[in-house]
């Protein structure tokens, strides 16, 4: 098959109806509380203004199979409050995925005066983002890997947590950082979830049936390869025209608040050296933390009593999406349920509605442990 051809075909099997979604060890906390549910009224277009450079960028260097990659983050911070408290947030893992997405609800956090202050701490997965993107085999153990290390390592920016660290991330994100607690690699005193997911964009349409799996690991393997790989990426991914019809579809709820701006900065994201693996990976379903509903709700149900989470579930979400977030609502595990304007993205789309209730959620939760 010529590269026209292999183009040609990867972009017919990712047709226009295939929603590409672009989308600290802690002492345990009291038992959590009962289920609270609360929708919020969706305003109009997003007002909130770009947010401000952070205090600090740096370079954190992640270990895998002894090879250095070196980790994007920034912290943002005020030096407001004696008592000040640590969030991490993780972006949404997606073929644009990046820090830039937590901006504005990190200073939004950071600058709220009162008796607890608090430090958002926003990393940028391998692969990803401003971080280096190593040719790896990134499946969702990897990238669990790199959590675990994240918050664990006594050199990472989130080393100095005090015990208290709260994580935050939206969806491949949060179900995979929720995975790592249940098995006792992390110990967040809570987590926040954004509008969780747990399947690719293709398993999530054309299922998991052996004939898709090899159909998945083919144009993975093509997606991957040298010179043709590229071709392939540039069809299905890196181009203004895809990246805005994703925003505008299904990963923004409000089309008229996808701006030039943003196509840029995502379209250039998707030309740093070696930003196809992990799209790659994502798009067929090897990041994917489980297999089923059965499996992402018992991933919650092992939290229960041991670590408060928040569900921020959005109104204009994709269907298959939204059914996977509204099975979340009263489960066992979930400790408040809320539901915010939005759809793949409304950390971006609405930071401040998001960072309202993710604000709420803090000072609930670190009342409770005092």
């Amino acid at each position: 098959m010529t590269p026209a051809a292999a183009a040609a075909a990867a972009a017919a099997f990712l047709s226009p109806a295939v929603a590409v979604s672009v989308s600290s060890r802690a002492l345990p906390v009291r038992r959590a509380r009962h289920l609270a549910v609360r929708a919020v009224a969706s305003p109009p277009a997003s007002k909130a203004k770009p947010a401000s450079p952070p205090s600090k960028t740096g370079k954190w260097e992640w270990k895998f199979e002894d090879k250095p990659i070196n980790i994007y983050y920034e912290e943002h911070e005020q030096d407001t409050s004696e008592n000040v408290k640590n969030v991490l947030m993780i972006p949404t893992i997606s073929d644009v995925s990046t820090v830039e997405e937590w901006r504005v609800v990190a200073k939004d956090i950071v600058g709220r005066k009162g008796e607890l202050g608090y430090r958002a701490t926003i990393v940028d997965w391998p692969g990803l983002g401003y971080s280096d993107r190593p040719s790896l085999n990134y499946n969702a153990d990897v990238m669990e890997d790199f959590l675990v290390q994240l918050v664990n390592s006594p050199n990472s920016p989130v080393a100095n947590a005090d015990d208290e660290l709260v994580i935050v991330g939206g969806g491949h994100a949060a179900t995979i950082a929720v995975r790592a607690a249940g098995k006792g690699l992390i110990r967040p005193s809570a987590v926040a979830a954004v509008a969780p997911t747990w399947a690719g964009p293709l398993p999530i349409v054309f299922g998991r049936g052996s004939d898709m799996e090899t159909r998945y690991g083919l144009l993975r393997g093509t997606l991957r390869a040298p010179a043709i790989g590229w071709m392939m990426y540039n069809v299905l991914v890196s181009n203004e025209k895809s990246i805005q019809s994703q925003y505008k579809s299904h990963v923004y709820a409000n089309p008229e608040n996808v701006t030039p701006d943003i196509i840029e900065s995502r379209y250039e994201l998707t030309k740093r050296k070696g930003a196809r693996y992990v799209p790659a990976a994502f798009l067929t379903g090897l990041l994917d933390p489980v297999q089923s509903r059965e499996e992402f709700l018992q991933l919650f149900a092992k939290l229960d009593g041991d670590v408060p989470v928040l569900i921020v579930s959005t109104l204009n979400a994709p269907k298959r999406s939204k059914a996977e977030m509204e099975a979340l609502k009263g489960a066992k595990g979930v400790t408040k349920f809320v539901e915010v304007p939005g759809a793949l993205l409304p950390q971006e789309e609405y930071p401040l509605a998001v960072a309202e209730e993710l604000h709420r959620f803090l000072q609930e939760s670190f009342a409770a442990r005092r």
